[in-house]
């Protein structure tokens, strides 16, 4: 590859531009209670809007990172995106309104995207079919540890230096990767392989994607399954506080939940050969139905708080690992038939589904009030309709020219 990166060094440092979502998502967690009180005190619930903006951000920039990397080359676009990433990061550090917050998160989102989706990009311009997938399986297993250890960094930060010296472990973390990166990684798309970019030309890619009626069905499966990660991920913090009266324990328990769904990902790779794509997300989905409708029902009964606790600690992992088993093989299902405009196709994919799931994520994180009930019914109604839409997916490849 270069005579100035070994392949070790390479997989170490995709694994950390990977990681940097987690992180900025994950670390906030445990600082959420403290951000509302002070930024917030009318509604500390509106400080759970931290996880949806930066996601919403992401979205966006995911949309436009991969284009511009082929137009302008890689590296530059990580500079950029690094620059806007830590800047916005300061702002936060500084915001005395948890308006300008969030405005700083959503900026911190766009920048994100830089080194999350370029990273990948490098990984296809260096190398190809099993060696690629082989680099990206290490460095996705590596990058599955940090949202294990991610609550914890968080919650020493704030143990240290309050909830704002968690933006200057971002700013800290984006600095030490692009360093890194700008002195050790060659650029990896000569000048002759550019495309310029024609927005006209991704306007006609989104239009073919979303004529494809798998595409489209496998897209809106794949924002159901994101919003409900994400709608776990923005009150899980604030069941584990108000509900079992854990938020010391919470970063610990996280850890543990993210850490046992990491086996999805090697069940899926387990499964998927035999059975199929669709058939394992329409399998995951219908145990995730059946799962929620038992805790709903386990709810209404007057459990002792210990048996509560284990419920709902058995409930998120259980969500957690329907994301494992779920979105990769949407994406795969959404990205086969569009090969000639691969690229784009991921791109396109990446932003809908992540825009769209933060929306539905936001709203529904507001409405906590002190029980399970706005969660565990919006787990469900996700679920169902996620369900009922590759029942009709499988209907559609019926009729498909085999």
């Amino acid at each position: 590859m270069t005579n100035r990166m070994s392949k070790g060094e390479f997989i170490a440092l995709v694994a950390m531009m990977f990681a940097t979502i987690a992180f900025s998502i994950d670390s906030m967690l445990p600082a959420l209670p403290e951000i509302g009180e002070q930024l917030s005190p009318d509604d500390i619930n509106r400080a759970q809007l931290i996880l949806t903006s930066f996601v919403l951000g992401m979205g966006v920039g995911t949309f436009f990172m991969g284009p511009l990397s082929d137009a302008f080359g890689r590296k530059p676009v990580i500079y950029v995106g690094s620059a806007l990433y830590i800047v916005s990061a300061a702002i936060a550090w500084a915001s005395s309104s948890l308006e300008l917050l969030l405005i700083a998160r959503v900026a911190q989102g766009v920048g994100c995207a830089a080194p999350r989706v370029v990273a990948m990009a490098i990984i296809r311009d260096l190398y190809s079919g099993r060696e690629m997938a082989r680099i990206v399986s290490i460095a996705m297993m590596i990058f599955t540890l940090v949202p294990a250890v991610a609550p914890m960094l968080g919650a020493g930060m704030i143990a240290l230096t309050g909830w704002r010296g968690i933006f200057v472990s971002f700013m800290l973390f984006s600095l030490i990767t692009v360093v890194w990166m700008g002195l050790r990684l060659p650029e990896s798309l000569k000048p002759e392989n550019r495309r310029p970019l024609r927005l006209p030309l991704m306007a006609s890619s989104a239009r073919e994607m979303f004529a494809h009626p798998t595409v489209r069905v496998s897209i809106f499966v794949q924002t159901l399954c994101l919003g409900m990660l994400f709608t776990t991920l923005t009150m899980v913090q604030p069941v584990y506080d108000v509900i079992h009266d854990s938020a010391d324990s919470f970063p610990f328990w996280f850890g543990f939940v993210a850490l046992m769904s990491g086996s999805a990902s090697l069940l899926n790779a387990a499964l998927v050969i035999r059975v199929g794509m669709r058939r394992l997300v329409t399998w995951a989905l219908g145990a995730q139905i059946v799962i929620t409708m038992g805790v709903i029902s386990l709810n209404a009964m007057p459990l002792s708080p210990n048996l509560s606790f284990a419920v709902f600690v058995f409930w998120q992992t259980s969500i957690f690992f329907m994301a494992g088993m779920t979105m990769g093989n949407l994406n795969a299902i959404a990205m086969e038939p569009m090969g000639h405009i691969a690229g784009m196709a991921a791109s396109v994919i990446g932003a809908v589904s992540t825009v769209l799931a933060a929306a539905i994520a936001a709203p529904i994180g507001l409405l906590f009030d002190g029980s399970l009930t706005p969660l565990t019914t919006g787990i469900l109604v996700m679920s169902v309709t996620g369900f009922g839409l590759m029942l009709h997916m499988g209907r559609i490849e019926d009729r498909l020219p085999a």
